[in-house]
């Protein structure tokens, strides 16, 4: 049984090689080399206590982009305090440190990915707090920016998240997302900042290469003006 953090890690450690990031080799990852067998031998072990496949196994294509974003324009985090959502591997959160961010909060509900976030965090030296929680819908008073990586690949979350992320950036939280074009992204209310051709692994994906955008979430007046009345109401 997988039980102990302790556990999680011996487990990513054995079933898994440090590799770096393809589009972002600055950072190495403990990434699964092939990952059909690991999928399924993650689930075998999992299938007990109902948790989710090891989507924290592998770099993918929007969380590189947004890594990739983050390193090449390190004054979007740099000082400033970072959430890194569903963060997966850590990636996100890894590069964000590594822009000089004042500090990073990574938020996955997988246990498991919180035990590779911390081990990349450290493989990378660097400083990043992981944290197995779902905060879909709560405030984030002391996050200055949020960061998300291929979070729209299934519906209902992905409607449920985009709310929530309207609401944070009505509130003046930027959100920035990576998205390889999944079914379920946002069709409007976003900028695009940057555009890369992430390489794949058809294992995962149905091309080598994914063309991904990263995109910032725009606030809507009518929206951040009824917060800010809430907000003054409540005070």
């Amino acid at each position: 049984m997988i039980e102990t953090i302790h556990d999680r890690t011996a487990f990513i450690r054995a079933n898994t090689a440090l590799l770096p990031s393809p589009l972002v080799p600055e950072v190495r990852l403990h990434l699964a080399t092939e990952a059909v067998s690991l999928w399924q031998l993650t689930e075998e072990a999992l299938q007990e206590k109902g948790l989710p496949p090891p989507f924290w196994a592998f770099a993918w294509a929007g969380g590189q982009a947004l890594a990739r974003y983050i390193l090449d324009t390190p004054e979007a985090v740099h000082g400033k305090r970072v959430v890194d959502f569903a963060a997966g591997s850590g990636l996100v959160a890894v590069a964000a440190a590594i822009a000089g961010a004042r500090s990073v909060l990574a938020v996955d509900v997988d246990p498991f990915s919180v035990a590779a976030t911390e081990l990349n965090a450290a493989v990378n030296n660097v400083v990043v707090t992981a944290r197995g929680d779902d905060i879909v819908g709560q405030p984030l008073p002391d996050t200055d920016v949020l960061l998300a990586g291929d979070i729209c690949y299934e519906q209902p979350l992905a409607g449920r998240v985009e709310h929530w992320f309207r609401t944070l950036v009505a509130a003046g939280t930027p959100v920035i997302m990576g998205d390889p074009g999944r079914t379920y992204r946002p069709n409007g209310g976003m900028r695009r900042l940057a555009h890369y051709a992430v390489p794949t692994t058809r294992e995962l994906e149905d091309n080598d290469v994914r063309s991904t955008d990263v995109w910032l979430f725009e606030a809507d007046q009518k929206a951040s003006a009824a917060v800010e009345a809430a907000t003054e109401a409540d005070a």
